[in-house]
């Protein structure tokens, strides 16, 4: 089987598929691959590992119907048209589960960044302000017993949970289509609506998919029914969240503050309001970046291409949304 990779694939997985016979050849150039440069890489190939943030839409799919296996290098999958996938006979397949715990530490690295305003202190600092010392000046809220709200309580949304229980003792509510009994059982989580959700939380954890249901769902009407001292942190998907909406809440002291490891647009324009407001942390969508869990995402996804190579039930075939 030969391979087109459009990033340069971790060590892990790319030792994987030499030693299983693959023939790889990865995108090396640092920039991104266009559309029709995409499908004419992948019509000389007979699988893609998607390890960018390229739409694999039905025009791709239909030009490249002849790939056995589309990798995804990421647990989401928003951006394949999974439904066209399926139509045409191409599996897609996903890394879930390796990446929670790396991406739930980022969702409560934010959360105590923006508590601190701990971003904009440091840039304090860099400006030479770090001088006369007020006691009222600059200060943060604390989050010891407060209340941590998740929209999308699954394997991310409980480690984010659990790291909230045990350090601050924090009070865990979510909001799920299902109830998360094991959350509940171990962790006291507790089921509310979404409004319960917006109007309890001290802060508001985003870690669900990105679905027709749940894009923009965070917009001035959401942020208008938190309360003021609230943190909204996202590491899920940028655009379950409107930013121009976000900015005004936090500029306007709708909501306390924000952490986002994901925005919308990404890459987000170093101009953005959001840079330069003392209870915003923002960081570059890095949420599993960590060399083992990048490492361990790259196994799996090179698993899942051997296993279309070999014949063999895909492990982590995605079938709908």
């Amino acid at each position: 089987m030969k391979i087109f990779i459009t990033r340069v694939l971790p060590p892990a997985g790319l030792a994987m598929l030499e030693r299983a016979g693959v023939q790889v050849t990865q995108w090396t150039e640092r920039r991104g691959l266009s559309h029709d440069e995409l499908v004419a890489h992948c019509q000389q190939y007979d699988a893609l590992l998607l390890a960018s943030d390229n739409t694999i839409d039905r025009a791709f799919l239909e030009q490249c119907r002849h790939l056995k296996v589309i990798s995804l290098l990421s647990v989401g999958y928003d951006k394949v048209d999974i439904a066209a996938a399926n139509e045409l006979g191409i599996p897609v397949t996903n890394t879930p589960g390796v990446l929670s715990a790396a991406t739930a530490d980022t969702a409560f690295l934010l959360m105590l960044a923006s508590s601190r305003k701990a971003f904009f202190q440091h840039k304090r600092i860099i400006r030479g302000e770090w001088g006369f010392s007020e006691p009222t000046a600059n200060l943060g809220i604390a989050l010891e017993g407060k209340t941590l709200g998740i929209w999308g309580l699954g394997s991310i949304g409980y480690v984010m949970a659990q790291r909230c229980v045990q350090a601050f003792g924090m009070k865990v509510i979510y909001h799920n289509r299902g109830r998360n009994e094991a959350a509940e059982k171990e962790l006291g989580a507790q089921w509310v609506s979404f409004e319960e959700l917006l109007a309890q939380s001290d802060v508001l954890s985003v870690h669900t998919a990105l679905t027709p249901e749940t894009a923009g769902r965070f917009n001035m009407t959401a942020f208008s029914q938190m309360k003021p001292s609230a943190i909204f942190v996202n590491a899920a998907r940028g655009a379950i969240h409107h930013e121009g909406d976000l900015i005004a809440a936090i500029q306007q002291g709708i909501i306390w503050g924000a952490g986002l490891d994901v925005t919308n647009p990404e890459p987000m324009q170093p101009d953005n309001p959001l840079l330069e407001m003392p209870t915003v942390a923002v960081l570059p969508h890095i949420g599993s970046a960590t060399a083992e869990t990048r490492n361990a995402m790259s196994e799996m996804a090179a698993q899942n291409i051997i296993a279309s190579m070999k014949g063999e039930p895909l492990p982590n075939q995605v079938t709908s949304l």
